[in-house]
C-alpha cells in the first residue's frame, strides 16, 4: 500500500540521495530551469541527472498526495479521482488490445501504479522500465504486496537507450513519462524498435496545445512553471509529438486530446477552490497541511534540509498547471494509438 503517514512521507524525502545532500540536490535541480536562469539546452544534455534528481526529491511527495499512480485522468461526474485514474489506465489496456499472456513494456513507469493496475486488468505480464533506483525500489515492496511480482518486473534503464532486444514486446505503453525524453524521435525510435512488428504504442502524452502562443509571455511563464515542478527538459506540442512518432516510424490509427471533452476538468484535483474529502490532500486545507508538516518534520531534522522547497516549487507546478489547464494551453492527456507495421518499413 502506498506511504500515507507523516512518518512515511519524512522517510522517503530526498530517495535515495543522502539526507545530508538534498538540500545541495535541490539547488542543482533548480538551477537548471528557466524559473531560475537555467537553459533548455543544459537541461536536454543532463536530463538524466535533472530528471533522477526530481524523482528522489518528489517521489514521497507524490505517493503521500497522489497514492501509486501518478497521473490525471479523464473524468465522468460522480467520479471519484481513485476510480477515475483506473479506469484512465483500463482504457489504455483496451485501446492496445492486451491478451492474456502478453509481454508488455511499461515506458517510464513511476512505483508501478499503473502497471499493477494493467497487469491484474489483463492477465499480462508487464516490465516497468524506469531510471530511478529509489522508484524501482519501492516498485517492487508494492508489487509484492499486490501479488503481482511472479509476473511484473522492472528494469533500471534510460528509455533513449532500452536494454532489450529487437521486437520483444507484444504492446507498449507510456503514461505521462516519456514528456521527460530529451528527443521525442529518439525516444519513439527506441521504443518502434523493441516493439514487435503488427503491434502497437499508446501513451498519454504531457504537450502545450494549438492555444499556446510562444510569443506571449504569460504563457512561457507557465510553460516554465511546468518544467521546474514536474523535471521537464521542454514540453512539446502536440504537433511535435505526432511528428515524431511519423519520423519514428509508426503509423497512427488515432490521436486525441483526451483532456477537450472530459466531463469534469483534469486540474481540479489541483484546483485550490475545489474541495474534496476523498482528495483532501490535494485541496488548499490539504496542502497548507502537508505544507506546515513538511516545515515541522524539517525543524526537529526527521525530513532533510531542502524538504520545504521541494514542497514549494511542487506547488508552484500545480499553479501553473492550473492555470494552463482553464487557459486550455496545456495538456496531460494528449492521447495516441500508434502501431509498427509488419514490414518494418518507415
Amino acid at each position: 500500500m502506498s506511504k500515507t503517514g507523516a512518518l512515511d512521507l519524512a522517510s522517503g524525502l530526498g530517495g535515495k540521495i543522502e539526507k545530508n545532500e538534498v538540500l545541495s540536490a535541490v539547488d542543482q535541480y533548480e538551477k537548471y530551469h528557466v524559473y531560475y536562469g537555467g537553459d533548455q539546452e543544459e537541461r536536454k544534455a543532463n536530463y538524466t541527472d535533472m530528471v533522477n534528481k526530481y524523482y528522489d526529491l518528489a517521489t514521497s511527495f507524490y505517493e503521500f498526495g497522489w497514492g501509486e499512480s501518478f497521473h490525471f485522468a479523464h473524468r465522468w461526474k460522480g467520479e471519484s479521482l481513485r476510480e477515475s485514474i483506473k479506469r484512465h489506465e483500463h482504457f489504455l489496456a483496451l485501446q492496445l488490445g492486451l491478451k492474456p499472456g502478453q509481454k508488455v513494456l511499461d515506458v517510464g513507469c513511476g512505483i508501478g501504479g499503473p502497471l499493477r493496475e494493467i497487469a491484474r486488468f489483463s492477465s499480462t505480464s508487464v516490465t516497468g522500465l524506469n531510471n530511478n533506483e529509489y522508484q524501482i525500489t519501492r516498485g517492487k515492496e508494492l508489487n509484492q504486496i499486490a501479488g503481482v511480482d511472479k509476473t511484473c518486473n522492472f528494469v533500471k534503464a534510460d528509455f533513449m537507450k532500452m536494454p532489450f532486444p529487437e521486437d520483444n514486446f507484444d504492446a507498449v505503453y507510456a503514461i505521462e513519462a516519456t514528456c521527460h525524453a530529451p528527443d521525442a524521435v529518439g525516444c519513439y525510435k527506441e521504443i518502434y524498435r523493441v516493439l514487435k512488428p503488427g503491434q502497437c504504442f499508446a501513451a498519454y502524452e504531457w504537450c502545450m496545445t494549438d492555444a499556446f502562443d510562444p510569443n506571449n509571455q504569460e504563457h512561457l511563464k507557465i510553460k516554465a512553471e511546468i518544467e521546474l515542478g514536474d523535471g521537464l527538459p521542454d514540453i512539446r506540442s502536440t504537433t511535435q509529438c505526432l511528428d515524431a512518432l511519423k519520423k519514428a516510424g509508426f503509423e497512427v490509427i488515432w490521436e486525441k486530446d483526451l483532456a477537450a471533452d472530459s466531463p469534469l476538468p483534469w486540474y481540479l484535483p489541483l484546483d485550490t477552490s475545489h474541495f474534496s474529502l476523498t482528495s483532501f490532500r490535494l485541496t488548499a486545507v490539504g496542502r497548507f497541511f502537508t505544507r506546515n508538516l513538511v516545515k515541522a518534520l524539517e525543524f526537529v531534522g526527521l525530513a532533510p534540509k531542502g524538504s520545504q522547497r521541494v514542497q514549494a516549487f511542487l506547488e508552484k507546478a500545480a499553479e501553473g498547471l492550473v492555470v494552463g489547464g482553464k487557459k486550455e494551453i496545456f495538456t496531460p492527456m494528449y492521447f495516441f494509438l500508434a502501431r509498427k507495421p509488419y514490414s518494418g518499413a518507415h
